[in-house]
């Protein structure tokens, strides 16, 4: 059983920027029909009292955008208020001189309080579909996530328990060969699921907001290696390319955050690349952060894209690998954590180039 607190306490609404709770709305209100009032009032030589009426109604449908129904409806009393006792004749009393003023009145105080009530209204109604669409949206972004891990746990799952069975079913038919072999897939199959499970904690993670780097000294180039190391498996199709500036100090960072963003950024140029590409990694300090660079000579990002691929569940148009997508939305999140930012552009190469700047304290050992 869930349950379901709403907290009906918070009336506050939004003017213009500003939030105002019950009496600040009630206040906010009245003071915009004086002030247009007083506005119309200097003029009221130059305009007669029906143009002062339209100036009036259309100053309450602006204050019906943003307010709620009983500041709406006290500004539309007060405004047929003022109208009546500076505007019509006799002026400065609220006595009524003619039939025709009399229905003028009527009439305002009538639309003042209907056109206040419906803009309310719509307003309501759009704030209804936009929260029907944004949990239209999220529910679209579960089933994306859903159908996504379904298949990606699918695989390892099948390939461990098929390993699993071949080496249960009669191991003295099987040579110390064929035992390694299957014994190496259900090892990559396990660590591939261990990531799909670990980028799901993550972004839970991310969600929280509870995300606190723990810093400490870092040799980057040894986090690199350690990486690439737990990759090994996959990429022995690529050839890997390797450049740390010499001279690079240890730089203080969260080495635990820096594995995932590395460990996805190369597992996504994996997936995403031919067979035999290049992966170029290079490392280096400058201005007071820690540059990283990861690019591919790939297909690349189509241009209209590049900004989408961090976003959650995000997955290109004609993508053919599986995914989650949130490998790269995780990226940006531990990056940031740092303070730092990742770009996504064009490589020299033609594939995704991948640039990270990371400010942080530095040593030299």
């Amino acid at each position: 059983m869930t349950l379901i607190s709403t907290d009906f306490s918070d009336r506050s609404r939004s003017f213009l920027g500003w939030k105002f709770n019950g009496s600040g709305q009630y206040l906010i209100s009245i003071l915009l029909v004086f002030f247009i009032s007083s506005v119309c009032f200097i003029f009221s030589g130059y305009i007669g009292s029906e143009v002062v009426a339209f100036i009036l109604l259309l100053t309450l449908s602006f204050i019906a955008m943003f307010l709620d129904i009983l500041p709406v409806l006290a500004a539309a009393v007060l405004s047929a208020l003022i109208w009546d006792f500076f505007f019509l004749v006799p002026r400065y009393n609220f006595r009524v001189g003619n039939t025709e003023d009399k229905i003028m009145l009527s009439m305002y105080f009538v639309i003042a309080l209907i056109s206040g009530v419906m803009t309310y209204k719509i307003r309501q109604i759009e704030k209804i579909a936009r929260q029907k669409e944004e949990k239209a949206q999220t529910l679209k972004l579960y089933n994306t996530l859903l159908n996504s891990l379904s298949h990606e746990f699918r695989t390892p799952i099948a390939t461990i328990i098929g390993a699993t069975d071949n080496l249960l079913d009669d191991p003295s038919k099987l040579s110390a060969t064929d035992k390694n072999s299957l014994l190496s897939e259900i090892s990559i199959a396990s660590m591939r699921l261990n990531q799909h499970v670990e980028n799901l904690l993550n972004m839970s993670r991310l969600e929280s907001g509870f995300i606190q780097p723990k810093k400490d000294w870092c040799d980057v180039s040894e986090l690199i290696y350690d990486v690439v190391n737990r990759l090994d498996s996959e990429l022995k199709t690529h050839q890997v390319e390797i450049e740390i500036r010499k001279d690079l100090p240890l730089f203080k960072m969260d080495q635990g955050l820096m594995v995932h963003v590395l460990y996805n950024l190369l597992n996504n140029a994996v997936q995403y690349t031919p067979e035999k590409s290049r992966i170029f990694i290079q490392v280096d300090s400058i201005d007071e952060a820690l540059r990283m660079i990861i690019e591919d000579d790939g297909v690349g990002f189509p241009e209209d894209e590049t900004e989408k691929v961090f976003e959650k569940f995000y997955r290109l148009q004609n993508a053919t690998k599986g995914g989650t997508g949130l490998g790269l939305s995780i990226v940006k999140g531990f990056v940031e954590a740092h303070k730092g930012t990742v770009d996504l552009s064009k490589g020299d190469f033609g594939g995704a180039k991948f640039t990270i700047r990371i400010p942080t304290e530095k040593i030299y050992a």
